[in-house]
C-alpha cells in the first residue's frame, strides 16, 4: 500500500461543501483534455445544514427496463417518466459561485489525483481528508450502533473520473436487489448538482441535479456491481461505465468508485462549484428487499431539495 501512497504525493485540493452542496470547478471544453492541472488547482464544493427537518419521500423508480418499482419508504430515488431509450444530457457550462459557502453545511476537499487510484476497494493510498458519513436520516429506530452503520469516505478527481472512497461499518452485508432496486439493499448513493450557482437557492430538483446508487456486490461482495441512474428521471437507467471495486472483511465494506465525468454531463476544471451529499443506504433483512435505513454526510439531507444538499 505504501507504494500506492507514493503515487499520489501530487495532488489538487477540491473543496465541496455541505448543506446546499455546491463545488467550483471553473468552466472549460465540453470534452475532457489529457492536460493535468497544476497543484494548485482546487475543485469547492459548498453546502450548509438547513434549519427545516429533513423530508423524507419514497423515490419512485423510472420506468426504464422492466422491474419493479421502489417504494419502500419515503428515501427512495425520485420517480422517472417512461422512455425507450437513454439519451445523455448535453455537457453543463457552471459559472463560479462566490468564495463564501451559499450554505451552512460545511465543507468537503476533493484531491486532484495526478495518478488515477488503484481501484481495489482499500483507501490506503489516499492521503486527503476523511469525512464521516454520520448523519441518520432515515429510519433511525433500526440502527442499534457504530457496529451497525456507520461510516466515511473521501472524493478525488481528475480529468476523466470522480472518484469516491468509502468505508463502512455494517455487521452484515446484504445486497440482494438489482437494477432500478438497488437502494433496498446495502449501498452507496450520491447526490451532485452540476449547476449549484444557476439554482443555488432552488428547492427542486431539476435536469442538471443528479441521483445515483452504486452496489458493491450483489449476493456477497464479489458479486456482480451495479451503478443506477435515477436522477434526472428522463436519462434514467444503469450506468455500467461507473467502476466499482470493495472489499468486505471484519464488519467493514471497503469501497472504490470512478465515475466518468460525462455521466454527470459535466467536465472537470478548476473553480467550478457543484452541490453534493453522499448517503450510505442499509439492509438487515435478508428475507426481503428494503431501504431499513440511511445515513447521509449531511444532517437534512432531502433528496427531492437539492437546498439541504452539501
Amino acid at each position: 500500500m505504501k507504494n500506492k501512497a507514493a503515487k499520489r504525493l501530487g495532488f489538487v485540493s477540491l473543496i465541496l461543501i455541505g448543506a446546499i452542496l455546491a463545488c467550483n470547478l471553473p468552466g472549460r471544453d465540453a470534452q475532457p483534455t489529457s492536460s493535468v492541472p497544476t497543484p494548485n488547482m482546487t475543485m469547492t464544493a459548498l453546502f450548509s445544514i438547513v434549519t427545516k427537518a429533513p423530508g423524507i419521500s419514497t423515490p419512485v423508480a423510472p420506468v426504464v427496463t422492466a422491474t419493479t418499482a421502489p417504494g419502500t419508504n419515503d428515501t427512495q430515488p425520485p420517480a422517472a417518466s417512461p422512455t425507450s431509450a437513454i439519451t445523455p444530457l448535453p455537457l453543463v457550462t457552471t459559472t463560479p459561485l462566490p468564495t463564501t459557502d451559499p450554505r451552512p453545511a460545511g465543507k468537503f476537499t476533493a484531491d486532484f489525483m495526478t495518478t488515477a487510484p488503484v481501484l481495489d476497494g482499500p483507501w490506503d493510498e489516499w492521503t486527503n481528508t476523511a469525512y464521516p458519513a454520520k448523519f441518520i436520516v432515515f429510519g433511525k429506530e433500526n440502527v442499534a450502533d457504530k457496529a451497525d452503520l456507520e461510516g466515511s469516505f473521501r472524493v478525488g478527481w481528475d480529468n476523466t473520473y470522480l472518484y469516491l472512497a468509502t468505508k463502512v461499518y455494517d455487521e452484515k452485508y446484504v445486497q440482494n436487489a438489482t437494477d432500478v432496486n438497488i437502494f433496498k439493499g446495502d449501498s452507496i448513493e450520491l447526490l451532485f448538482d452540476v449547476d449549484l450557482s444557476g439554482d443555488v437557492n432552488s428547492n427542486e430538483l431539476n435536469s442538471d441535479d443528479y441521483q445515483l446508487v452504486f452496489s458493491a456486490g450483489k449476493g456477497v461482495i464479489t458479486g456482480v456491481k451495479e451503478t443506477y441512474l435515477y436522477y434526472p428521471s428522463n436519462v434514467a437507467g444503469p450506468r455500467t461505465t461507473v467502476k466499482i471495486a470493495a472489499v468486505y472483511n471484519d464488519g467493514i465494506i471497503r469501497t472504490e468508485i470512478a465515475i466518468p465525468w460525462s455521466v454527470l454531463g459535466v467536465s472537470p476544471t478548476t473553480g467550478k462549484q457543484f452541490g453534493f451529499a453522499l448517503s450510505l443506504n442499509d439492509n438487515d433483512s435478508e428475507s426481503q428487499n428494503v431501504q431499513q435505513s440511511v445515513m447521509s454526510s449531511v444532517l437534512n439531507r432531502d433528496f427531492r431539495d437539492p437546498t439541504t444538499w452539501a
